[in-house]
């Protein structure tokens, strides 16, 4: 079932058919596609109400057309203009169809000749020789369908400007730097009069170009084009694992066969039919998805192209426009990719047996089980963003957690596989595991009083218990919390994060105002560093990056965040005047780093080396405390200090 792109790299596909474009239209929102597919695409698609006669483009979803009651949905494909810089980029074989665009408008099916560059159409000898006699047409430029064909430059050496997003039939003549769009005369008298900063385009090119490098652009769709081919691996192997639990369930049902024979053959038969048509619907469903997938990545491609070659040899006003025109399609790309892309439905199966087996051989198939499905959403690949330098953080959720009891205290917080979270309760000595609906689904009484807790893999947690100097192996497997082992440490621990799998980093308190970290491996501390002697402050909270050879710890009254190599070696320390009373500490998938200021109620975000990117203080609650961040997903939630303790999600986009 894997997908292939057999065209070369370097020449332009349809979204629609994937392959070679046969007389590409472009639309509006500058997606293009072969007249043919379009057309398809419309008879099916065409939106047709008494105000409103449009269609939606197959890529971005952005509504276009507004054709007239006098034009049938069968014409609405050719009334849409050729796209000459993807015409000039196909191979010479795949254009010998040319067709007059005049006669085709016409009904008619006329062999073209020549190309007009100014009305961008292309022309039969009979149109040619009626465009040169018109006065107003006789000063065009036309060139040869062969000069048209041989080179991408031939179409842009002869283009004398680009048209308005909003007004086809006007050259883009301003600038506005006070809203920063191109426009045209129309477009200047209506909505730009009034602006103070409004420039010739000649005049603003040669400082846009500077500010806008298609070639930044040409990377971020590469990046693009690569994300959305990750996708797609994964969700071919969730495919193989799923056939592989269902060829697999015959041999766990033929296990039982000698103890409940006759009810097992006809659980088997019920197994292998259902097993089989869910494989079927899946399959299908994935390669429907994969096949949008890949109309996505060859419209990005084509954009990619289309930047590049206009990059190339287009003239400074075209590099400009066509760079401009595809910026603004980035973050449709970007939406796309999110909302339909990056989550992939994991389908399991299994079959669940009923306790009856001491009397099978009575029970009919349907007593003994049947097959279940489940549908688990994960993020099989990290999510899609702009480094972090470039990106916002929003604040998307707040929710109380509903607990029976005192008032909680939540002093640590960690991320678990399935979009679950889990709580340390400070005051109530307890764990909290939450749903990925933020639902409390159980709690774990602890021994003694609870600081912070980490992911270790392997369904683990790990807890650290300050005042009985130990750390609290837990089991988390079906909704359930079970004690697994304890580990003992030399001080009384309080921050601590996974290290690798089975590994840890702790922070502790060794008793007269000195301060330690070490790592654990297999239950022992394999490295201890040297003691912090620290009167008026103490270790806090602690974390890792994500090559395992950096520790962040926060020292707590100090106001300030020490880095050390792990040889226990100090690499920097932060320590900037709004940042009071910090705690938790954690780590994005950039290496950026993100401390609490639970005094100065923000966030400071910092690049791995310690310079500050930003201060986060929007949506930030009163007295911020641990945070936990998902690389997967892009986000972190924070617990607060206060009477009525909530947690808050926020999202970096």
């Amino acid at each position: 079932m894997a997908t292939a792109i057999t065209q070369a790299e370097d020449e332009p596909t349809c979204p629609i058919c994937m392959g070679l474009f046969n007389v590409p239209r472009q639309l509006p929102c500058a997606h293009t596609f072969c007249q043919s597919c379009l057309q398809s695409y419309i008879t099916s698609k065409a939106i047709e109400h008494e105000t409103k006669r449009c269609i939606e483009c197959p890529v971005c979803k952005i509504t276009t057309g507004h054709f007239k009651e006098n034009k049938s949905t069968s014409e609405w494909a050719s009334l849409f203009p050729v796209d000459t810089v993807i015409q000039s980029m196909l191979p010479t074989k795949s254009k010998v169809d040319r067709v007059c665009d005049a006669c085709t408008a016409d009904g008619s099916s006329v062999t073209a000749t020549g190309f007009c560059v100014v009305c961008d159409e292309a022309m039969c000898d009979n149109c040619q020789q009626f465009h040169r006699k018109q006065k107003i047409l006789k000063t065009h430029t036309i060139i040869t369908i062969q000069e048209l064909l041989n080179n991408p430059q031939n179409v842009m050496k002869f283009a004398e400007g680009f048209t308005c997003f909003d007004h086809e039939d006007e050259d883009v003549k301003f600038y506005c730097n006070n809203h920063k769009i191109a426009c045209c005369g129309i477009c200047f008298l209506k909505n730009h009069k009034t602006c103070s900063d409004v420039r010739h385009m000649n005049e603003a090119l040669p400082a846009l170009l500077r500010e806008k490098k298609p070639s930044e652009i040409i990377e971020e769709l590469k990046k693009l084009e690569t994300h959305l081919k990750t996708c797609i691996d994964a969700k071919e192997t969730n495919m193989k694992d799923l056939e592989s639990q269902v060829n697999g369930l015959t041999d766990q049902i033929k296990e039982m066969r000698t103890k409940i024979n006759t009810a097992l053959d006809e659980l088997e038969m019920k197994v292998k039919t259902e097993g089989r048509r869910i494989l079927k619907e899946v399959a299908i469903r994935t390669q429907e998805e994969n096949h949008q997938c890949m109309s996505l990545i060859h419209a990005i491609r084509n954009s990619q192209l289309l930047c590049e070659t206009v990059h190339k040899y287009g003239m400074d006003i075209q590099k400009f426009l066509t760079a401009e025109k595809i910026k603004s399609q980035l973050p449709l790309y970007y939406s796309q990719v999110r909302e339909r892309f990056e989550r992939t439905d994991t389908l399991t199966v299994q079959v669940k047996f009923t306790p009856l087996l001491e009397s099978v051989l009575s029970l009919s198939s349907s007593d003994i089980g049947k097959l279940e499905t489940m549908t688990v959403s994960t993020y099989t690949v990290p999510g899609l963003r702009k480094p972090t330098k470039e990106c916002q953080v929003e604040k998307v959720e707040t929710f109380v957690v509903n607990i029976s009891g005192g008032t909680p205290s939540y002093t640590g917080i960690t991320i678990l596989p399935r979009d679950r979270v889990m709580l340390v309760d400070n005051y109530n000595n307890q764990c909290i595991l939450l749903n990925n609906s933020h639902q409390v689904v159980t709690t774990y009484n602890l021994t003694g009083m609870p600081h912070d807790i980490c992911d270790v893999g392997d369904e683990e947690v790990a807890v650290t218990m300050y005042d009985q100097n130990k750390i609290q192996i837990l089991l988390v497997r079906d909704d359930v919390i079970s004690p697994v082992r304890t580990i003992t440490t030399k001080y009384k621990c309080y921050g601590i994060a996974a290290a690798g799998k089975g590994e840890m980093v702790v922070v502790g308190d060794c008793g007269n105002a000195k301060y330690c970290w070490s790592l654990i491996r297999d239950g022992r501390e394999v490295f201890y560093s040297d003691m912090y002697d620290s009167p008026s402050g103490y270790y806090s909270y602690i974390a890792m990056n994500n090559s395992k050879t950096r520790v962040y710890v926060t020292v707590f009254k100090k106001n300030s965040l020490v880095c050390f190599n792990m040889e226990g070696k100090k690499q920097y320390s932060y320590s900037p005047d709004n940042l009071k009373g910090h705690f938790g500490v954690a780590v994005d998938r950039d290496d950026n780093i993100y401390i609490v200021g639970c005094a100065s109620d923000n966030i400071h975000q910092l690049s791995p080396e310690g310079c500050i990117i930003q201060v986060i203080t929007t949506g930030v609650p009163d007295n911020p405390r641990a945070i936990s961040f998902d690389n997967s997903r892009d986000i972190f939630i924070i617990t607060n200090y206060s009477e009525k303790p909530k947690l808050h999600i926020y999202q970096l986009k």
